[in-house]
């Protein structure tokens, strides 16, 4: 079941490229993924059915984040740059190492292809490096497929499996000359240069061969090859063929408030993103250059080589001030770039805003709505009440109050019912009410503007009473019903207690349901608290020489209140517990259960 929050923001998604960020209750990242849609792909996880890690994902999410991106192969190395620094429990397969991983073709007799972590002065082949650990290990299987090199330890006396399914070339079981390894190791070097023109279409022959062999499970491996180096090995687009370190800063500002982000770009890539938005009390440029300023103030943000602005920032105070290179792009990829910046810089506030009025309709709007459908004037406090027992024992009674269409939870209230024995709907209305405002009476409190029934006629004509006839108030009291599911269907109201005309998908009629789920939300916590004040535990800590050590024996012994009953005075006693005490177990239980 996804949140407001959630479904307010899938609403507001762009279906630009990029990656999201998936956090939970504690405000952690646990999952972060990249999307060429972000729209759609977002919206998946809260749509339809999911199974295994995925539904426990879901079930964990309660708010995400968005970074938009450039293009989708920016996206991954962004991805992998993040998953690697947050270290989210849900991303298992990229967590690995925190280096970028690289393709290695080794310097030996009988070569063959490796994944490193780093680069050495060993004379090998070095290809990357690669967005991570398993886009290096899918192109390394791709390539042992189509231009195998030793893939076995080597040495042995007899050819490897791996040489008979053609994923091997074969020095077990036979030498392989200098000049087949030469021409095997150009051939990748080729191929992982971006040249895969050739292979593609030997592939996609090969394809149509296998196809028309009615093969299709062997089709389906090289169509699953062709996209693979269609998604990884083509070149990819790079920020520019220059390593220095940059940062990018733009901005967006509307109604009094600005959104500001940094782009950071390391070994020529996007690698992360901060965001931040906050009232603005200057012009658009000052807030953002003195952002900047307290921003490389922080010893975690080292300054880069470069930083890149808008025009109309003031280039010279920031360098004199920095001490860095501060320019402005004119034109090409760093153009692109900071206007990306900005572009994510005007979704965040928009976002901000859709959401804050959302909010507006959700709960004022709802209550302007409300009010109109009643007749009544505008609805500030509602106080809502719902019963709870079981068969009659424990009964329990609780209030919610909402303010402005939202839960003021300090005016929440508990009552334990002390004047009703067993189960009577009207009566324990009465006495709820009662207790509830005659209070608020003597202590000169301000009463609510309409109080909500979580029942039908019964309890609202009871409340009535007792308002009208007891306490002289003339509050609106309306019954909240449910339908033959049990789930809300709307309000009754007025001197008949006709049903209130609401359209189900009105903010109104969410309203009605918000304050009927909490509401009994919060009877039902109760009576379960109260229930267990009666449980196996407590009874036994109510009997006379039954201590914490004689207790846990019991329990851990019997195991449930059915299982002591039966036993014998003799099973008690074999505990080591003393037969007196014994004897006043059993008593006990044999009086309670007569009760009941």
């Amino acid at each position: 079941m996804t949140t407001e929050i959630i479904e307010h923001k899938l609403q507001l998604l762009t279906d630009l490229p990029g990656c999201y960020i998936m956090k939970n209750s504690n405000d952690e990242i646990i999952y972060i993924g990249k999307a060429k849609n972000l729209r759609n792909r977002v919206r998946s996880y809260f749509r339809g059915e999911h199974t295994g890690k995925t539904k426990r994902l879901v079930e964990d999410i309660v708010d995400f984040e968005t970074i938009v991106t450039g293009s989708d192969k920016e996206a991954l190395l962004l991805e992998v740059t993040l998953i690697q620094k947050h270290q989210p429990k849900y991303n298992i397969r990229l967590k690995r190492g925190t280096s970028y991983p690289y393709l290695k073709i080794t310097n030996e007799r009988d070569p063959q292809l490796v994944i490193s972590s780093e680069v050495e002065q060993d004379g090998g082949y070095y290809f990357g490096p690669y967005p991570d650990v398993w886009a290096a290990s899918e192109t390394k299987q791709l390539i042992q497929k189509i231009y195998p090199l030793r893939k076995c330890n080597g040495h042995q006396k007899r050819a490897c499996l791996y040489y008979h399914i053609g994923q091997c070339i074969g020095p077990c079981d036979h030498e392989v000359s200098k000049e087949e390894y030469d021409a095997q190791i150009a051939r990748i070097k080729s191929f992982l240069n971006g040249n895969v023109t050739d292979i593609k279409r030997d592939l996609k022959d090969k394809m149509q061969e296998a196809a028309e062999e009615m093969n299709y499970e062997r089709a389906a491996e090289f169509r699953d090859q062709i996209s693979y180096i269609e998604r990884t090995v083509e070149k990819q687009s790079i920020i520019s063929n220059n390593f220095t370190p940059r940062d990018f800063f733009n901005y967006y500002m509307d109604k009094g408030w600005i959104s500001i982000q940094v782009f950071f770009v390391r070994q020529a890539t996007l690698i992360k993103r901060e965001a931040t938005m906050f009232p603005i009390y200057d012009t658009p440029e000052e807030e953002l250059m003195s952002f900047m300023l307290q921003y490389y103030q922080d010893k975690n943000n080292q300054k880069p080589k470069e930083i890149y602005v808008p025009e109309t920032v003031d280039q010279a105070l920031l360098e004199d001030t920095l001490d860095t290179k501060v320019l402005v792009p004119r034109k090409g990829r760093k153009k692109e770039l900071l206007e990306l910046t900005g572009k994510n810089s005007e979704l965040a506030l928009k976002e901000k805003f859709r959401l804050i009025e959302m909010k507006e309709r959700k709960t004022t709007g709802a209550i302007e709505e409300l009010s109109q459908a009643m007749g009544l004037p505008y609805i500030e406090r509602i106080e809502a009440f719902d019963h709870s027992n079981i068969q009659g024992s424990n009964p329990v009674s609780a209030m919610v109050s909402f303010k402005d269409g939202s839960p003021d939870k300090n005016n929440y209230r508990k009552y334990k019912i002390k004047t009703v024995v067993g189960s009577n709907e009207y009566a324990t209305t009465q006495e709820v009410i009662r207790r509830r405002y005659s209070r608020l009476l003597k202590e000169k409190k301000p009463l609510p503007d309409l109080i909500m029934m979580d029942g039908g006629k019964v309890q609202v004509n009871a409340a009535r009473d007792v308002l009208q006839n007891e306490l002289s108030l003339m509050i609106p009291v309306a019954g909240m019903v449910k339908d033959n599911k049990h789930r809300t269907a709307g309000l009754i109201f007025g001197d008949e207690l006709e049903p209130v005309i609401l359209d189900p998908r009105s903010q109104a009629f969410h309203l009605v349901q918000r304050v009927q789920e909490e509401v009994h939300r919060f009877a039902i916590t109760f009576h379960r608290n109260v229930r267990s004040k009666n449980s196996f535990t407590s009874q036994l800590d109510d009997i006379e020489g039954v201590g914490p050590k004689t207790r846990t024996k019991v329990l851990r012994h019997f195991k449930s209140m059915k299982r002591l009953r039966e036993a014998e005075l003799e099973e008690l006693t074999k505990l080591g517990i003393s037969k007196p005490v014994a004897e006043r177990i059993k008593q006990t239980l044999e009086n309670s259960a007569k009760k009941t």
